[in-house]
């Protein structure tokens, strides 16, 4: 454990350290969710699009700030040798986050959607070629489908989508089917964003082993939620952003294993990629810098390390225990009332509650949700191809977080109870 994630344990005494998860008292290290909107107390329910950040984070944007700022890896001055042990110390803390086997499988992206486009340039170009193919599912995110598109175009390769079934769950037979000779890679959400199912990752992964497939997971929305351990997963690659679990925008982390990161070539050219540059050859870094051309997002990784050992000194296992009795409670709640139609009802989901009411647009539900102070997504969610499937154009999204309430659900309702009074 971190210094920070101890003295967090030290500031947060007996409440965590006896095993209770006091969500109170979490609540009150998020500053935003002090907040009035439109003269209502925030409840903020869009958690899967970006979480909220807690003090922890937003200090230790701010302490790089005035401390350290400076340039990593290429100085030689004080400020400079602080900034690279502090960024460097953040790797260490995202490997030790998925228990990766050592800081250079991660590197440090700008979110999900870049990671995976470096592995669909990298790994992609250089393993996949004509009559290939890549296989996905049919509940992905917008940045696992597209990459893959433009890859298979430029190589003549074809991209193949596994069906779900009503339920919004993989329905594996047939994913196992479209798992054939010419499958060059499978790329995976862990949990959708669209609707919260959590696939099967580790069975998805053993199948593909068995065929000599590679798998990347896309978990933008496993790790604020759950316990992620890349080895035992057994992925070949593993992608996050920081702004979903409670770190800043414009930074992310790409785990590979260090055999396939090290075959690899770069996915862009210039600075710290660098090892010798002269106009008639360059020599290329070893990693994980060889993937992490230019100045990076210093201070986004310190602010993400701060985040990862914020909810590590919580637990993941007491954040999941405690956000799957909210969103039953919220499940038991929304589906009764009068009109509502749920999107996603798997047997296995995380904190995601996409709905319907009647024939009212989601974005007039979203609008009158706003007037009561609740922050809600309306939308496709980056995943057109989840709402043709469900024959919608979109639906109304409730996302949880580690920090939301039962009585924040109650607001909700109240709030649709609004919506079908306004379209009665």
């Amino acid at each position: 454990m971190t210094t920070a994630a101890r003295k967090l344990g030290a500031e947060r005494g007996p409440a965590l350290a006896h095993g209770e998860f006091d969500v109170q008292r979490i609540r009150a290290d998020f500053p935003i969710l002090q907040k009035k909107i439109r003269g209502k107390p925030l409840v903020y329910l869009d958690n899967a699009a970006t979480s909220q950040k807690p003090r922890a984070v937003i200090d230790a944007l701010v302490r790089y700030y005035e401390e350290s700022n400076s340039n990593v890896h290429r100085g030689v001055h004080y400020l400079s040798e602080r900034a690279t042990e502090e960024f460097e110390g953040a790797r260490r803390t995202a490997q030790r986050f998925l228990n990766a086997a050592s800081p250079h499988e991660i590197i440090f992206v700008r979110g999900t959607t870049e990671g995976i486009n470096l592995v669909a340039h990298s790994y992609g170009r250089s393993h996949i070629g004509a009559g290939d193919e890549v296989l996905i599912t049919g509940m992905e995110h917008h940045s696992n489908i597209v990459p893959w598109q433009m890859l298979c175009k430029e190589k003549g390769a074809t991209l193949r989508a596994a069906p779900i079934n009503d339920d919004g769950e993989l329905i594996f037979e047939e994913f196992a089917k479209l798992l054939g000779p010419k499958t060059r890679l499978v790329g995976i959400t862990h949990i959708s964003n669209a609707l919260g199912t959590v696939n099967p990752v580790r069975k998805i992964i053993e199948l593909a082993h068995s065929r000599n497939v590679p798998v990347l997971v896309d978990g933008a929305q496993a790790v604020p939620h759950q316990s992620v351990d890349v080895q035992a997963l057994d992925c070949d690659f593993y992608v996050f952003s920081g702004h979903k679990v409670f770190g800043p925008t414009g930074i992310g982390v790409l785990y590979g294993k260090s055999a396939l990161l090290e075959a690899m070539p770069p996915y862009q050219g210039g600075g710290d990629m660098i090892r010798s540059v002269t106009f008639e050859k360059t020599v290329y870094n070893h990693l994980p810098y060889k993937f992490e051309a230019g100045t990076p997002d210093i201070s986004g990784a310190i602010g993400l390390a701060a985040a990862l050992d914020y909810i590590t000194g919580i637990g993941l296992d007491k954040i999941a225990a405690y956000e799957h009795d909210v969103l039953e409670y919220a499940t038991r709640a929304v589906s009764a009332i009068p009109g509502v139609r749920l999107i996603g009802t798997a047997r296995e989901k995380a904190g995601v509650l996409s709905f319907l009411i009647g024939d009212v647009h989601p974005h007039d539900i979203g609008t009158i949700l706003d007037q009561q102070g609740i922050a809600i997504r309306t939308g496709h969610h980056c995943s057109q191809p989840v709402m043709e499937r469900f024959n919608i154009p979109a639906t109304a999204r409730a996302s949880l977080a580690l920090y939301n309430t039962k009585e924040e659900i109650d607001a909700l309702v109240r709030g649709i109870g609004k919506v079908r009074e306004v379209f009665a």
